[in-house]
């Protein structure tokens, strides 16, 4: 089974079955050996069966039997416009008002059920469920949904530019030991680390790499609520001495992505999810930074450091913000699947 062809950018996977990376094809500069003899580009992308966390289970299977599933829908792609309005459409104007009231009085409604969804009131059963099915998506989702092959951000560059960012690496995920500065990971422990994820992409000028990582943590949403009150109040998610750390893949062009070649960051605690989302990016050639920059100052405008004038911020941000909302996608297929 092929897929689509994709940019030739080189490709790793993760598995959590064997804990085992299978490093991805070099480009031509690159130091690092491909381990499988494989061009992922010239051959469509085929699937490999680490390309998912899991794998749908056949009757009488045993956990970690079966094939694994990989999507190959469209790249993902968001803010698309509205389907436009059918024209030639007359409304009379008490037809109007009635719909208007019937309208304002659903969106009241539908606000309270979402404000009750996101806070998870305790007793709410739906919201506890959404909670859970969102803590489970680690092993039930494959790699493909949740970390997209290709990504597409409409407006996510400086000045509202479009990026468009191809994956080059996936961690087989594991503990949260290497993954944080010190501080940071003292600061996320009240949380406890269930398991990271993490992969590393590439934007399509090749300039910069960035990888996200999906925390799926051990705490209720009310740990969750505390732990973003106290990184927004003490401004944790600004200081550089707790930055998360970027996963570099021998024989991508993210190899020597290390500690000194971080350039931007960006933490996000979600609350009605038992998950931390952040990404930190750099620039491909290995240049060290010295003085990196959270996304949301680099991306301020006006801002005239290197960093900025790099559009590193908005490469940490426009990532994270796709592959959070990637995640949320997850969680009604979940939620259907364990009711």
């Amino acid at each position: 089974m092929t897929g689509p062809s994709a940019p030739a950018y080189p490709t790793a996977t993760g598995h959590p079955a064997n804990g085992h990376a299978t490093a991805p094809s070099a480009p031509a500069h690159s130091t690092g050996h491909p381990t499988n003899g494989h061009d992922p580009a010239s051959a469509g992308f085929a699937p490999d069966p680490a390309l998912s966390w899991s794998a749908p289970l056949t009757p009488g299977a045993s956990p970690g039997a079966g094939r694994p599933v990989v999507s190959f829908g469209e790249p993902e792609g968001y803010d698309e416009r509205a389907r436009p309005r059918p024209l030639g459409v007359r409304i009379r104007p008490r037809v109007a008002m009635a719909a208007a009231c019937v309208v304002l009085g659903l969106g009241l409604i539908g606000g309270a059920v979402t404000g009750s969804w996101l806070v998870g009131e305790p007793g709410d059963g739906g919201a506890q469920d959404t909670y859970a099915a969102a803590g489970t998506l680690w092993h039930s989702a494959p790699v493909d949904q949740l970390f997209p092959r290709t990504v597409i951000g409409k407006g996510a560059g400086p000045g509202g530019a479009d990026r468009t960012w191809t994956r080059i690496a996936v961690a087989p995920d594991g503990g949260c030991a290497n993954a944080f500065d010190p501080l940071l990971r003292k600061a996320l422990a009240p949380v406890g680390c269930e398991r990271l994820l993490r992969a590393t992409y590439i934007d399509a000028t090749q300039s910069y790499v960035t990888t996200v990582g999906l925390l799926f943590t051990e705490a209720d949403a009310a740990a969750m609520r505390s732990l973003e009150t106290r990184i927004a109040k003490e401004g944790l998610d600004r200081r550089t001495d707790l930055m998360p750390r970027p996963y570099a893949a021998k024989g991508t062009l993210a190899a020597g992505f290390g500690d000194a070649q971080r350039a931007s960051w960006t933490v996000s605690v979600l609350t009605d999810a038992p998950v931390v989302v952040y990404a930190v990016s750099g620039w491909a050639d290995d240049r060290t930074v010295d003085e990196p920059e959270p996304a949301e100052e680099a991306m301020r405008s006006g801002t005239t450091t290197s960093v900025a004038q790099a559009g590193l911020g908005h490469e940490a941000q426009g990532l994270a913000d796709r592959v959070e909302r990637a995640l949320r996608k997850n969680v009604g297929p979940a939620t259907e699947q364990s009711s």
